[in-house]
């Protein structure tokens, strides 16, 4: 069997640290298999800069738009069109990344609970499925997408790090959920990967978080701690161990999810000679 064909549903590309190999980074990736990468968005100016990247590569790349939690004290409500411009834009496949953020509160929970519901309101104007973050939120975050039932079943939470209890919530809600290189980190992961077994098979989804979270399974190491789209077989391969799966059976299901939630359709082009023959229609 060949390489799996893999989508990588949250990668930060218009991050700055790939200014100087944006395009090796994703010719990188499309020889490890990854044949799509959905660019997140954090900020109103940094989801454009994600869909710009779009343009240039518009058979690899599809983005978000969003006001990341910790960003949302200085999402100001006079920048809800330019938001809704962009979540208009048909290159854009979800609202996000956004959600609540207690950990650090970077900025005021009252601040994030106001730019969370301003985002739901717009995804739901927009008729976009949401990529959502939530980290030491749990409460308040289930009970804002309690409100929205039906965003809540066509929304998924991205970079998940809980454990069987939180993952059980968030399926009940309707959820799906993405997994990252967490899981590969022997010291932080341990109830990501007790939960990574519950997850339904249709609500599964994997992705690399890069620039963050490099998998520490990753043999040998690379000289540096930046994490690229083409690492995604590290996440894949361990989700699949912690399932007790084939790596091919999870990169099929995660890849059809991938391309169901995001309105995506991959096309065979006919590759030769090791290339990859999926590009995005």
């Amino acid at each position: 069997m060949g390489t799996p064909v893999l989508i990588d549903i949250g990668a930060n590309l218009a991050h700055d640290s790939f200014d100087r190999d944006r395009a090796e980074v994703i010719d990188r990736a499309v020889e490890a298999g990854v044949a799509a990468m959905i660019v997140t968005g954090s900020t109103v100016a940094d989801s454009a800069r994600a869909l710009a990247l779009c343009r240039r590569w518009p058979r690899r790349l599809r983005a978000t738009a969003g006001v990341h939690p910790h960003h949302a004290a200085g999402f100001a409500e006079s920048e809800a069109a330019a938001l809704a411009a962009l979540l208009a834009d048909p290159m854009t496949a979800a609202a996000g990344e956004c959600g609540l953020d207690y950990f650090r509160n970077f900025s005021p929970p009252d601040e994030q609970r106001r730019a969370f519901a301003l985002q739901l309101r717009l995804a739901t104007e927009h008729r976009r499925p949401l990529f959502l973050h939530k980290r030491d939120a749990h409460a308040d975050f289930l009970a804002m997408l309690r409100e929205h039932p039906g965003l809540a079943a066509r929304a998924v939470l991205h970079c998940f790090t809980g454990g069987p209890a939180e993952a059980e919530d968030c399926l009940a809600l309707g959820l799906s959920i993405g997994v990252t290189g967490w899981i590969c980190d022997e010291r932080r992961g341990h109830a990501l990967r007790e939960a990574v077994p519950r997850i339904p098979d249709d609500r599964l989804m994997i992705e690399t978080d890069a620039p963050y979270l490099l998998p520490r399974t990753l043999s040998p190491k690379p000289p540096h701690r930046r994490n690229e789209p083409m690492y995604l077989p590290a996440v894949l391969a361990e989700t699949a161990r912690c399932r007790g799966q084939s790596p091919a059976a999870v990169a099929v299901q995660t890849t059809a999810n991938a391309c169901r939630f995001f309105g995506l359709t991959l096309e065979d082009r006919g590759g030769s000679g090791g290339t990859m023959a999926y590009e995005l229609h």
